[in-house]
C-alpha cells in the first residue's frame, strides 16, 4: 500500500498549503489522486479541517463514486472527480478551490481568457464555466466534464475552480496560475485594454510546453 501513503502524504501537504495560500477557506476545496492500481482514486473527507488532516482520513473511492475504504464520508463532490477520472485518462490529480479573483468570474459566469503565456502552457485555452448545477450532482459532474474538455481547469458556475493535472502537485499549480491570471485580467480590464493571446498562440504555448519545457531524459531543457 505504499502508493496508496505516498499519495495521502501528498493530499495532506497540497491541503495545507491550498489553505495558506488563500486557495480556500475553512473546510471548503477538495482534493484527490488517481490511484490506478487500486481501480479509484483516493480523496479528502467532507468537512474536515485541512490543518487537522490525517492520512487515516483520507477515503478511497471507485471510479464511480462509491466508498471503497475509509472511516468518513468523502467530499460531497466525490461524483465530480469520478468523472473527470473517466473522461480523462491523463489526469492524476485533481485539485478544487474557492480562490477569490477566479470564483469572480464564476459568479459572473465569464471566462477567463489565456492572457499569460504560463497560463496558456498549463491550462491550453480558453477556462470555460460549467453550466450552473447543484453541488455534489451528477448534473454538475457532467457540465465539469464537458466545460473542461481537453483543458486545464473549469469554472464552476456560481462556486469556483476546478484544477486538473498529471500529478497532483501539477494541479496545484494550475489552480495558482489562473488565480494569478484572473487577478491579472481583472486589473488589466480596469487599467486599460487587455490583448488576449489566440486560441491558437495559446495551444501552440501549450505544446511547446509539453514537448519542451524542463529536462528530458536527464538532457538540457
Amino acid at each position: 500500500m505504499e502508493v496508496k501513503e505516498k499519495a495521502a502524504r501528498e493530499i495532506i501537504k497540497i491541503g495545507r498549503q491550498m489553505l495558506e495560500s488563500g486557495l480556500v477557506l475553512g473546510t471548503w476545496g477538495n482534493l484527490s489522486v488517481r490511484l490506478a492500481a487500486l481501480d479509484g482514486f483516493l480523496i479528502t473527507p467532507s468537512g474536515i479541517d485541512y490543518r487537522l488532516l490525517s492520512e487515516e482520513d483520507l477515503v478511497l473511492v471507485d471510479f464511480n463514486g462509491r466508498k471503497v475504504e475509509g472511516k468518513l464520508r468523502p467530499s460531497s463532490e466525490t461524483l465530480l472527480h469520478a468523472a473527470i477520472y473517466r473522461n480523462r485518462p491523463d489526469v492524476n490529480g485533481i485539485v478544487h478551490t474557492h480562490s477569490i479573483h477566479s470564483s469572480v468570474f464564476a459568479v459572473n459566469r465569464e471566462e477567463i481568457p489565456p492572457v499569460l503565456e504560463e497560463f496558456a502552457q498549463l491550462v491550453g485555452g480558453i477556462v470555460r464555466v460549467a453550466t450552473y448545477a447543484p453541488p455534489g450532482t451528477p448534473e454538475l459532474a457532467e457540465a465539469t466534464v464537458a466545460a473542461l474538455g481537453d483543458r486545464g481547469a473549469v469554472l464552476l458556475a456560481n462556486h469556483g475552480l476546478v484544477s486538473v493535472g498529471s500529478h497532483l502537485q501539477e494541479a496545484f499549480l494550475v489552480s495558482q496560475v489562473v488565480e494569478k491570471a484572473a487577478y491579472v485580467y481583472l486589473l488589466a480590464k480596469i487599467s486599460g485594454k487587455p490583448h488576449v493571446l489566440t486560441e491558437e498562440e495559446a495551444w501552440r504555448l501549450r505544446r511547446d510546453f509539453l514537448e519542451n519545457y524542463g529536462q528530458k531524459d536527464g538532457k538540457e531543457g
